[in-house]
């Protein structure tokens, strides 16, 4: 068999879940398991579930992973350990998502329903687009960001890595001279309208955004 795993069971594997069985439908021989660290059940919405050791284990004659795991920093560390095993990632998309002309997207990209890169985008390693979200011409997004829903990333914007952009974020078009920039490690809050850069390690709420202070 041809056996491809979505690397965790929680809700965000479960949604990536029935998008890699859809893609991978006219392979007779695969087989699409979840490969999840705490095990807590054999059978997961219909799929086996295993270890990671088990995944490895398992009778297949090509394996491949995709890393459905929310947090950026994680998703590193686990796509460090897929590489040590000699595992090849499988990008999994939405059969209604869209990525346009001359838009290079590294490995490990997931993109959900409804989900777009425009063109002349450049997208990094192991891009998580949840639904509705999109990226706009000519922006550059860092390896292990995370855009949950309905995220609005105009043009010119520049993402450095394990950013995340909570959901219905907005971020502003930037110029060619001048993109907007969201630094490493950066989050967006929910709803936030980021209209300037956004420093390294900064969490930013509200509209404008503005830095989150906590009492």
């Amino acid at each position: 068999m041809n056996l491809y795993g979505v690397y965790g069971a929680s809700g965000f594997g479960r949604e990536v879940m029935p998008l890699l069985r859809v893609q991978v439908a006219n392979d007779p021989e695969a087989e699409c398991v979840f490969v999840d660290d705490s095990v807590v059940a054999d059978i997961v919405n219909g799929h086996k579930c295993m270890t990671f050791e088990q995944f490895l284990g398992h009778p297949a004659k090509t394996r491949a992973i995709t890393l459905a795991i929310g947090d950026g920093g994680v998703r590193e560390k686990l796509a460090a350990k897929c590489e040590m095993a000699g595992l090849d990632f499988i990008a999994v998309r939405a059969k209604n998502s869209m990525a346009l002309d001359e838009s290079p997207i590294a490995e490990g990209l997931i993109l959900c329903g409804f989900t777009t890169i425009t063109s002349n985008a450049t997208i990094g390693r192991h891009f998580h687009a949840n639904i509705y979200s999109y990226v706009a011409h000519d922006c550059v997004i860092g390896d292990f960001v995370t855009f949950a829903p309905g995220v609005m990333c105009n043009g010119n914007v520049h993402i450095e890595e394990h950013a995340y952009i909570g959901t219905g974020a907005v971020l502003r078009q930037g110029k060619p001279d001048k993109p907007l920039k969201i630094g490493a490690g950066a989050i967006v809050g929910m709803g936030a309208v980021v209209t300037r850069d956004v420093p390294p390690g900064v969490t930013v709420v509200g509209n404008p955004a503005k830095p989150l202070i906590k009492d």
